[in-house]
């Protein structure tokens, strides 16, 4: 029995330690930028220089031999542009696209076509107020977030970059209602017969950018280019308050290669000189949250290169150099999301771009756990009630190893008479207590362990309902019934972890005393130190526990009820 108590109470330490070592990395650990990248097939590292300016630098493609196809083999140098270093940011605060859609607010610059401003409507920073979530942002070059796009050419180094000056026939473009698809053209040209339009194309409810280059060559030579895209962003310390739950903290960066899957970290020197050949890859920066993708053309190669300079990051994707011969016109594509990790958009441009949504050590728990909550919401509609159903349907799950700790703790309960007359004759020799205490154990075929069974399941299950709650953005300021209007945020008025409390402390009711008056003392104290440890945490996670422990309560009682009779009618 001893044991059996030690065991829990190591389980709640843990459990309260890692938990808030988790919250605390959270709102005061280093927070690395983000940048993620997802690839499959070899690599093929040089250690490309780091540019001198991330701002200005475009990638410098070699021209193929006259006949011979575009080299598939090494990464490109990277040169930098003899631009005055911000003038391009400068630009794109006077020369702006404005593009609404149901979702998205979007700002492109006429210099390059850059997205330089993002607005999320649908999401606000505090829930209830105006000021919606915004992603890239120029207005100070030490928070510098854009999404830069363009054509580096080997034949023309003031080519369709993310530095020249395009051209569109209107200021604003918006979706109307009832239109499923709003195509945005911006064009350049050299004036010599080579014409870009690159034509963003958005969707209805759609979060993610298709982009198109549709190159038409009119002169008499070929002309070659290849497209890129780079996500830039300076990352300066921000402060943070503990225990709440930010819309817009950086979140770990990634990188997969073939099956593996890995974060980026700008201070680490390996991930600080990446440059590697890819197929089928995408690149991301993460928030909380939020993200910013690139997904290439999943059929040809790309380098993925990353350069830092301090706090400032640039992860950029190249595409393979385009041939575009005299008299034809030829179109090049990739997208871009930016938005919310609404997981299922995500899946639309990549089957793997869903992992954004980062779990962490749990994910193999967390990922199925959350499909199980999505589906239970399109039932529900509810997500503090797909929460209720999801921990439902593991209490069925586990059913048959909850009643078999269940009966044994109904023994043990019963037994407490017994124990209690051991710890009065052996009261002065605890080995001798220890002895016939097994042995009434072994006598009464009690296993004083399989209680702690169902708290080794839920643990990992808890603390993935932690990392689905905190990284899903579909549960945030989400809202179930009452007071309760943000799962993602702490209970405002504690009413749940007040009644999480009262439940353990029913559910200690149920279950055998602790034969040690210390051990007893802290197991009254557990429901407290729970409560007030449940008070910081995201109100669905508490609601999960609540209602799990609830069930418990419910299936002990009757399991006790049943072994009380049964033992009466023995008695009989």
């Amino acid at each position: 029995m001893t044991n059996n108590i030690r065991v829990f109470l190591w389980l709640a330490v843990g459990l309260a330690v890692w938990l808030n070592y988790s919250q605390w990395q959270i709102d005061y650990g280093v927070q690395p930028a983000p940048a993620a990248t997802e690839v499959a097939g070899s690599t093929d590292s040089t250690g490309a220089p780091k540019p001198a300016n991330l701002n200005d630098s475009v990638p410098q493609v070699a021209q193929p031999a006259a006949s011979t196809p575009a080299p598939t083999d090494g990464v490109p140098a990277v040169a930098t542009a003899q631009t005055p270093a911000g003038a391009d940011v400068e630009s794109a605060r006077s020369q702006k696209v404005r593009v609404t859609t149901d979702v998205l607010v979007l700002d492109i610059s006429l210099t390059g076509g850059t997205l330089v401003r993002a607005e999320l409507p649908g999401y606000p920073v505090v829930k209830g107020e105006p000021a919606p979530v915004v992603l890239f942002n120029t207005d100070l070059p030490s928070t510098t977030y854009v999404l830069r796009t363009g054509l580096a050419s080997s034949d023309d180094p003031n080519g369709p970059t993310h530095l020249a000056t395009f051209t569109t026939p209107a200021d604003s473009y918006t979706l109307a209602p009832g239109q499923d698809e709003l195509r945005v053209p911006l064009t350049w040209t050299d004036g010599k017969g080579i014409t870009v339009t690159k034509t963003f194309v958005f969707k209805r409810s759609m979060f993610a950018i298709e982009l198109e280059y549709q190159i038409a060559n009119a002169t008499q030579a070929p002309w070659h280019a290849a497209s890129y895209a780079r996500i830039v962003r300076a990352d300066p310390p921000v402060e943070r308050s503990m225990f709440k739950l930010e819309t817009n903290v950086t979140r770990g960066p990634a990188y997969g290669e073939g099956e593996t899957y890995r974060k980026l970290k700008i201070d680490k020197k390996d991930d600080a000189t990446l440059s590697i050949k890819v197929t089928n890859g995408w690149i991301a920066g993460i928030q909380h949250h939020f993200v910013s993708a690139v997904v290439p053309d999943h059929t040809t190669p790309h380098t993925f290169t990353m350069g830092v300079i301090g706090r400032e990051y640039a992860l950029t994707s190249l595409g393979e150099v385009q041939t575009v011969a005299p008299g034809t016109t030829k179109t090049v594509k990739e997208s871009l999301f930016v938005g919310p990790k609404l997981q299922k958009q995500l899946e639309t441009l990549h089957p793997e771009l869903s992992r954004v949504a980062d779990y962490g050590v749990l994910t193999l728990i967390s990922r199925p756990l959350f499909w199980l909550l999505d589906h239970a919401h399109s039932i529900v509609r509810n997500w503090g009630l797909a929460i209720i159903l999801v921990t439902f349907m593991l209490k069925l799950l586990f059913y048959p190893l909850s009643e078999k700790a269940g009966r044994s703790m109904a023994r043990m309960r019963a037994l407490a008479p017994r124990m209690k007359t051991l710890q009065e004759t052996y009261k002065d020799d605890r080995t001798k207590l220890g002895q016939a205490t097994m042995e009434l154990y072994k006598q009464e075929k009690v296993n004083p362990l399989a209680g702690c069974l169902p708290m080794l399941i839920q643990m990992p299950v808890f603390l993935a309902f932690y990392w689905v709650l905190l990284e899903s953005v579909e549960m945030r300021q989400a809202p179930f019934f009452g007071w309760i209007n943000d799962l993602s945020a702490r209970d405002p008025y504690f009413i749940l972890p007040v009644l999480n409390g009262l439940a353990m402390w029913g559910q200690s009711k149920l279950n055998p005393p602790p034969p040690d008056p210390i051990q007893a003392r802290i197991f009254q104290l557990m429901p407290i130190i729970f409560s007030v440890m449940f008070a910081l945490f995201p109100a669905g996670l508490v609601l999960y526990w609540v209602t799990n422990t609830g069930l418990t309560i419910l299936q002990q009682w009757n399991i006790n009820r049943k072994i009380s009779a049964a033992d009466a009618a023995r008695r009989k």
